[in-house]
């Protein structure tokens, strides 16, 4: 399946993704509410980037809040939504889009259960000020009755075979065999021009991130929605664990290759990074990061 741009779908349906060239507001509107288990976005910045109309900050949280407030209506009941974020910056100044926009779920009852910092170590070299090199997870519920998962992303634990020295455990392992809590941060390549999932998006959200939070926030067979879906990292992620990814783009462009990746994933060769691999490889000092 090669889909040129002249040939990207409206909407089209598959077993296991549900994407279109729609606007988000218009494609929301006619989903059942409540259907979604997980909502993950990374939505624009607002900076002027190729695929977004830069406009004055309140007119940005305006229109941010109706995409949040249709999101909600689609959230189930015991699911999770996740808005991952950078800096809005204006005359060099930056304004952080999670404090930013934080009241916009909170006036509508949603409950933040982590603020997940996502650590890179490649970006744009300030001059001026700091150059950033994270972003932010809102992870938000609905209510306190919600799906986590913890043992689908357990993370080797540092000292494995670390014993309890005294007390009635004396000899017996002191951390969980399966691994650690992953914690609130987060360290993940992001997508630059060496990353194995790299197209011509320039803001692309890594596969990796979203399998963390499909694996934790919902279970085999659940839908996961993304309003912002650009390329398709988030169906991707969805489909690869047994979900059902759902996502809309007004770029014509990053609908087509969205399916071409989930063509490639079905075929079994599209190349995703793996989880859990190492972000730097010290043998391979000048290309060790990946």
């Amino acid at each position: 399946m090669h889909m040129s741009v002249s040939e990207a779908p409206e909407k089209i349906k598959s077993l296991d993704a549900v994407m279109t060239c729609q606007d988000n507001l218009n494609f929301m509107r006619s989903l059942k509410s409540e259907s979604m288990k997980l909502i993950v976005t990374s939505p624009p910045y607002n900076i002027g980037k190729a695929y977004e109309k830069k406009s004055p900050l309140k007119t940005y949280i305006h229109d941010q809040a109706q995409v949040i407030s249709e999101c909600i209506r689609l959230l189930d009941p015991s699911g999770s939504l996740c808005w991952q974020v950078g800096n809005h910056v204006r005359e060099g100044e930056i304004f952080p889009l999670d404090i930013v926009l934080y009241n916009l779920f909170k006036e509508q009852g949603l409950k933040l259960r982590n603020r997940i910092v996502w650590h890179f170590e490649h970006g744009l070299h300030c001059s001026n000020r700091l150059s950033g090199r994270y972003e932010t997870i809102m992870w938000f519920t609905k209510g306190d009755n919600y799906t986590f998962n913890l043992d689908p992303i357990r993370v080797p634990s540092k000292y494995p075979n670390k014993k309890y020295y005294k007390g009635p455990k004396a000899g017996q392992l002191s951390s969980n065999p399966n691994g650690k809590n992953p914690g609130d941060i987060w360290i993940f390549p992001n997508v630059k021009n060496n990353h194995a999932e790299k197209t011509i998006h320039p803001c692309q959200f890594p596969v990796e991130l979203v399998e963390r939070l499909v694996l934790a926030l919902t279970d085999k067979g659940d839908s996961v929605f993304d309003p912002y879906m650009g390329v398709g990292s988030t169906v991707v992620g969805a489909a690869k664990h047994g979900r059902v990814g759902y996502g809309c783009d007004v770029m014509p462009e990053y609908v087509a290759i969205a399916w071409q990746r989930i063509a490639d994933l079905r075929s079994g060769i599209l190349k995703t990074r793996e989880m859990y691999k190492p972000v730097y490889d010290p043998s391979k000092p000048y290309g060790g990061h990946k």
